[in-house]
């Protein structure tokens, strides 16, 4: 029988419970009010003719002061926005994340329900506002609040299990990547 000390059952415990990541043994997790900070993908100009835009696309970024947890670095997010005055109101619907360990990846997809804040704590982000058209760029980040807990669990990886297949293959069968040794053709 092996015996592990409890002092390195509760560093290790204790190092788990301080990840900013949210990936931990093929679920992704985040608690409720659990606030990431994103960007949007592609700008976002709204005003009173086009007062609202479906299906935008955000990713996470680092380095906002206000967040409190992180999403993997190849997330992306899929929501709303409305104009309201001078502030964009975003709010999330769907999330898809890939976290990668060296020749392993691990896919993650599901519902998500955040909305925008600044970092005040006011729900909406600033746009940037002339003559009644409002933008919000790429560059500009803001932070999600969780309204509930986000729990995914880790989705079937079909390239993973297709390079698994080649792996395996040791020289034989259509999924080798090793050639064969017939001569090249003329």
């Amino acid at each position: 029988m092996i015996k592990t000390p409890n002092s390195l059952l509760t560093t290790v415990g204790l190092g788990l419970l301080v990840l900013p990541t949210a990936v931990l043994a093929d679920t992704l997790t985040l608690p409720a009010d659990a606030r990431v900070a994103v960007a949007v993908v592609d700008s976002i100009t709204l005003d009173d003719a086009e007062g609202q835009r479906n299906d935008i696309l955000l990713r996470p970024v680092g380095g906002h002061s206000a967040a409190n947890h992180a999403l993997p670095e190849h997330c992306v997010l899929v929501g709303n926005a409305r104009l309201d005055d001078e502030r964009i109101r975003i709010t999330t619907h769907a999330l898809t994340c890939i976290e990668a360990q060296n020749s392993d990846s691990e896919i993650y997809s599901g519902e998500i329900s955040a909305a925008a804040y600044e970092d005040d704590g006011s729900y909406g982000v600033l746009a940037n506002c002339v003559d009644g058209r409002c933008e919000l760029a790429p560059d500009t980040p803001f932070v999600l609040q969780l309204s509930d807990a986000l729990s995914l669990e880790q989705q079937p990886n079909p390239s993973a299990e297709i390079n698994e297949q080649r792996r395996q293959a040791d020289g034989e069968g259509v999924a080798n990547p090793i050639p064969s040794e017939a001569p090249a053709p003329d």
